[in-house]
């Protein structure tokens, strides 16, 4: 990530020509790509922050290493009011998704999550915390820094409301990391389990163990390691469908071509089946092998008939 020594320079790099080459590569990176770049977060702290939003924020930061940019400084900002300053950031770090701490008494150690499309904001929704453990209140190992997390949704509000449909695609977009072509057992270390029950959204994280059982697929055990929330929606903000749409499409080249394959077909296991048309052929005609096992009885008598009449077994008198 590029830092910056001042504002001046920030906006000569974003919003001026290069005149350096090294100016020039900066900007081609942050260019639109047929494949985009590794989504990138960054985590704010308000104006007015609780210890609870503080430790939250950093462990949030530290399940996000390295795609994660925190700012320890305070900024005074209202995200649902005034969106600018956090426009400002996404353009200063390179970043598409966002998260805000706050805090005040008409809403306490609240958590603003989002994503940005085109530098503006996309989705916002607001997340208040009523409980909260951090990885330093569980006494065990850690997973290492940079591991793909494997997310779990649990409870029928996922499914059935438009809220919490929004809550789960922007979560899954928020924590699933690098996309990448494949991945080994060992690299699974940590899960994020999301429920929804009783209108409050529990997290909570854990660390997958590879224990010995016998064979050769090893038992898997989970071992919480943190943080644990416990958070209620608050205030959403979510984008047109319109919006959303465009959001979505992806660029020609992207896109598989095509093809019509007549008698082909596919079942559900994924088996792929080939229908294929010849023409009717005489099987009695067919060369096979010459053994006198596979020889029929009647081709047999007519063959030691022929052998009698012929005049290599005549006797002469």
């Amino acid at each position: 990530m590029q830092s910056f020594p001042n504002t001046a320079c920030i906006f000569c790099y974003i919003f001026s020509k290069p005149k350096t080459k090294r100016a020039k590569r900066f900007l081609e990176k942050r260019d639109p790509k047929i494949v985009e770049n590794t989504k990138n977060a960054m985590l704010i702290k308000g104006g007015n922050t609780s210890e609870i939003v503080t430790r939250a924020l950093k462990d949030i930061y530290s399940l996000k290493k390295p795609n994660a940019v925190l700012y320890k400084k305070k900024n005074i900002t209202r995200p649902f009011e005034d969106q600018t300053s956090l426009e400002f950031f996404s353009k200063k770090s390179d970043c598409s998704l966002f998260m805000f701490g706050s805090h005040n008494k008409k809403r306490p150690h609240n958590l603003i999550i989002g994503r940005m499309f085109d530098y503006h904001v996309l989705d916002m929704m607001e997340l208040g915390i009523e409980r909260f453990r951090g990885l330093s209140d569980f006494k065990n190992s850690k997973s290492a820094e940079g591991s793909k997390p494997m997310l779990v949704f649990a409870g029928d509000s996922f499914e059935m409301d438009n809220d919490h449909k929004r809550l789960k695609n922007l979560l899954i977009d928020f924590f699933r990391g690098p996309t990448v072509p494949c991945i080994r057992l060992g690299g699974l270390e940590v899960v994020l389990h999301f429920t929804a029950f009783m209108g409050k959204i529990f997290m909570r994280s854990y660390k997958v163990l590879l224990k010995k059982s016998g064979c050769r697929t090893p038992r898997i055990e989970l071992e919480e390691m943190g943080p644990a929330f416990d958070f209620v929606l608050r205030r959403t903000h979510l984008a047109s469908d319109d919006l959303y749409k465009k959001s979505l499409q992806q660029p020609k080249a992207l896109k598989a071509k095509k093809t019509k394959k007549k008698n082909i077909s596919q079942d559900v296991f994924g088996t792929r089946y080939g229908r294929i048309h010849m023409e009717k052929q005489d099987l009695s005609k067919l060369q096979t092998r010459k053994m006198k096992g596979l020889k029929r009885k009647g081709e047999k008598r007519v063959e030691d008939d022929e052998a009698e009449s012929s005049p290599k077994n005549l006797k002469v008198e």
